[in-house]
């Protein structure tokens, strides 16, 4: 939800502000963990790839920050270790490609459905008995 430029992080209650790009001082204070926990993360799960400017300055998109969220629910809450936490999250995004997959599959099922019975359609209105 948008309220004055900040975000909810859905299902979090976490405010995460309405930009394109964060700085690690800025999502720091978002994710609650110091930055060199932030730079410590991005070279365990290579899934963690802020751009940099010219001056090396990391950019955080606002995926980051949401998978930041999660690698830090998935090691302080849930008690992960990193290899566990890494693992979670390869498993999850191998669920969404495998439920985007069914999706378009499903898809494609449905619109061959409704193709044959339009055809059922027009013959039932071409020949009335």
């Amino acid at each position: 939800m948008d309220k004055g430029g900040v975000t909810e992080e859905v299902g979090k209650g976490k405010p995460i502000p309405d930009k394109l790009y964060y700085r690690i001082g800025e999502v720091s204070r978002i994710v609650g963990v110091e930055p060199h926990v932030l730079r410590y993360w991005e070279s365990e799960f290579p899934v963690l790839k802020p751009s940099r400017v010219v001056s090396k300055q990391r950019l955080y998109k606002r995926k980051d920050v949401e998978m930041l969220l999660r690698i830090k629910q998935l090691l302080h809450e849930e008690k992960y270790t990193i290899a566990g936490a890494k693992k979670h999250l390869r498993q999850d995004r191998t669920a969404l490609s495998m439920s985007a997959r069914r999706s378009v599959i499903e898809d494609a099922f449905l619109a061959e459905l409704h193709h044959e019975l339009c055809e059922i359609l027009k013959e039932l209105q071409r020949d009335p008995g």
